[in-house]
C-alpha cells in the first residue's frame, strides 16, 4: 500500500484539473466516486466496483459488512498518470495509483487511463481496495505479509467479461519474479517478517503471494491447510506454522512447477450471481467542483512543506462560494491543516479554520466534517494558547458530541471526542474510552486508530482484545517505523506485562511528541 504523504507541483494539478469540465460524484454502497467524465461513464465505473466488491463476498461466502457510510472509499478518478504522480510526490515515479486508509476518510486516487508499465491503475486500484476490504472484513486476524499482499494480487487481475467477473488471472506485471523461487523461497515468504532487502524481493513478496495464494485457494483441500496456517499463526500454538502449508523446499519446487502450468484455475461469477443496490450520480455545485484540486490535496494529507501552499489554493477557490457547504468544508480542512503544522500559529489563525466551519454548518446544519473542524479548531487554539480550564475544554469538545448525535456509527467524532482529552492533559471519561474502541470497530483500517484502541483495551486489563487490536499493526510491512513499535508492545503483550505494555505505549507517545515539535 502506498502511505507516504508527500504532495507536489501543486499548480501542476491545479492547472490539469481545471482544463477539464463537468465534475460528477457516484454514491454507491461501498463507494464514494468523484470524477471529470461524462454521467454514463461514472455510473458505469462505480457499479463495476460495486461488482468487484460483490464478487469478492460471493467467492470467499463474506456476509455483507455492517458498518455504515462511513466505511466506504472515496474514489478521485484524475485525467491521467502524470496528474497522480503529481500529487504522490516524491518517491512516485512509476506509481499509477494509490489509497489511503484514514478512519471514515479512506481514499483511492487513480486515472481515468493508462498504467505504469504493464502494471495498470486498473489493477492498482482493484488490489488496494483488497487491502480495503481485508482490513474492514478479516478485523481479527493478523495476516502474515506473504497473503496479505498475495490475496491483493490475487483479486487485481480479476477480468470483466460477458457479464460476469473472473478471478484467477496471472499478473503478468510481476513475470520476472512470479516463477523465480529463489529471489524469495518458501522458508523466508512463510515469516511474518520475511527480512525484504531489495525491490525484486519485494517484487516476490506480491508474485509468490499471489502464487502460494492462488496454489491454496483453488483447491477445497488447501484450502483447509491456508485456514489452518493463519490460525495457528494467530493462536501462537504452532511451533512452526509454516509447517501447515509444507516443506519449504518442497513447496518451491511445487510453486515453480504450478505456475508454468498451461492453464490455472479460475472462477467465473455472473453479474446475475452479483446484485448489487442502485448507485446515484450527481452533478458537483459550482462550489464543490471549483475546490475539487484542492480537495483532493487536502485528502492526500498535507505537511510542513506544502499545507500553507494548499491553504492559499483553497482560500482562491473556495471565496467566491460562501454559501456552499462543500467549498467551506474544505477551507475549514485546509486552514486547520496550515496551522497546525505552522508553530507559530495563534487563536486568530484557527479562527479562520472555525469560520469556514460556521459557514459551512450554516448551508449544511447536519455536516459532521463541519462540526468536527469546528471541534478540532476551537481545541487546538485552547492547546496553544495553554489553557487549563477544564469548563472551556469541555465546551469546545461539545461539538463532537453534536456529531456524533446526528451519526453515530461515524468514527471521526469518536476519535476527535477521546483525543481532545489527551489534548488537554486529561485522563479519558469512560464515555470517551468506549467511544475509541467502537471508533476502532467501526474502522478497523485505520492502524492509528488500532494502536489507540489497544491501549485502550490494556487499561481496562483486556489483553486478548488489546492483542487482536495491534496484531496487524505489527505486521504491516508498509509502514516499518510504526510496526517496530507495535511489535514492541505486542512482545510485551505475549509476556503477559499490561504494565510494561502500557509504559512501552507512553515512551513512543513521549518520542512522537518530541519529534513532531522538533519538525
Amino acid at each position: 500500500m502506498f502511505r507516504k504523504l508527500l504532495i507536489a507541483a501543486v499548480g501542476s494539478l491545479l492547472a490539469s484539473t481545471a482544463a477539464q469540465a463537468g465534475w460528477y460524484q457516484a454514491s454507491s454502497k461501498h463507494f464514494v466516486v468523484y470524477a471529470n467524465d461524462s454521467l454514463t461513464n461514472v455510473k458505469d465505473f462505480t457499479e463495476r466496483l460495486e461488482r468487484f466488491d460483490k464478487a469478492i463476498r460471493v467467492w470467499h461466502v463474506a456476509p455483507e459488512d455492517p458498518r455504515g457510510p462511513s466505511a466506504r472509499v472515496t474514489i478521485f478518478v484524475v485525467n491521467d498518470v502524470s496528474d497522480i504522480q503529481r500529487l504522490y510526490g516524491s518517491g512516485g515515479d512509476g506509481v499509477a495509483g494509490f489509497y489511503h486508509p484514514v478512519a471514515g476518510e479512506s481514499v483511492a486516487f487513480t486515472p481515468r487511463s493508462g498504467g505504469a508499465g504493464d502494471l495498470s491503475s486498473r489493477a492498482i486500484l482493484f488490489h488496494e481496495y483488497t487491502h480495503h476490504w481485508m482490513l474492514t472484513n478479516w478485523t481479527d486476524a493478523a495476516l502474515p505479509p506473504w497473503f496479505v499482499e498475495g490475496f491483493a494480487e490475487l483479486h487485481a487481475t480479476a477480468l470483466f467479461r460477458n457479464n460476469s467477473v473472473i478471478f484467477g488471472a496471472v499478473p503478468t506485471y510481476r513475470r520476472y519474479t512470479v516463477g523465480n523461487m529463489n529471489v524469495l523461497p518458501m522458508n523466508r515468504l512463510l515469516r511474518f517478517d520475511p527480512g525484504i532487502q531489495s525491490d525484486e524481493e519485494r517484487d516476490a513478496l506480491y508474485s509468490h503471494g499471489w502464487a502460494l495464494s492462488h496454489y491454496l485457494t483453488f483447491d477445497p483441500e488447501r484450502r483447509k491447510q491456508l485456514a489452518a496456517y493463519i490460525g495457528a499463526l494467530n493462536s501462537g500454538k504452532a511451533a512452526d506454522a509454516s509447517a501447515l502449508i509444507g516443506n519449504g523446499a518442497d513447496m518451491d519446487i511445487k510453486l515453480a512447477s504450478y505456475v508454468r502450468r498451461p492453464s490455472l484455475p479460475s472462477a467465473a461469477f455472473s453479474y446475475d450471481q452479483l446484485p448489487i443496490a442502485a448507485v446515484t450520480v450527481r452533478p458537483l455545485t459550482p462550489g464543490e467542483a471549483a475546490v475539487m484540486p484542492a480537495m483532493m490535496l487536502s485528502k492526500r494529507a498535507v505537511d510542513r512543506k506544502n499545507a500553507g501552499k494548499v491553504a492559499a489554493l483553497t482560500r482562491s477557490l473556495a471565496t467566491p462560494f460562501p454559501n456552499d457547504a462543500a467549498a467551506q468544508n474544505e477551507l475549514a480542512e485546509a486552514e486547520f491543516d496550515a496551522c497546525s503544522v505552522d508553530a507559530a500559529a495563534d487563536a486568530a489563525c484557527f479562527a479562520r479554520a472555525e469560520a469556514a466551519a460556521d459557514r459551512a454548518l450554516a448551508a449544511d446544519p447536519k455536516s459532521i466534517h463541519a462540526l468536527d473542524y469546528k471541534a478540532m479548531a476551537q481545541l487546538a487554539a485552547l492547546k496553544r494558547a495553554k489553557v487549563t480550564d477544564p469548563a472551556r475544554w469541555t465546551a469546545a469538545r461539545r461539538w463532537f458530541l453534536a456529531a456524533n448525535r446526528i451519526d453515530t456509527e461515524a468514527p471521526q467524532p469518536l476519535i476527535g471526542f477521546y483525543r481532545s482529552f489527551l489534548e488537554a492533559g486529561q485522563i479519558p471519561s469512560a464515555s470517551a474510552r468506549a467511544g475509541l474502541v467502537y471508533a476502532y470497530a467501526l474502522a478497523p483500517y485505520d492502524a492509528g486508530v488500532r494502536k489507540q484502541a489497544a491501549e485502550v483495551l490494556l487499561g481496562q486489563g483486556k489483553l486478548a482484545e488489546a492483542r487482536i487490536a495491534i496484531a496487524p499493526v505489527a505486521y504491516s510491512v508498509e509502514e516499518r517505523d510504526e510496526a517496530a513499535g507495535a511489535q514492541k508492545v505486542l512482545a510485551r503483550i505475549d509476556a503477559g506485562d499490561t504494565a510494561g505494555a502500557l509504559e512501552e505505549f507512553k515512551r513512543q507517545a513521549k518520542q512522537a511528541a518530541e519529534e513532531e515539535r522538533k519538525g
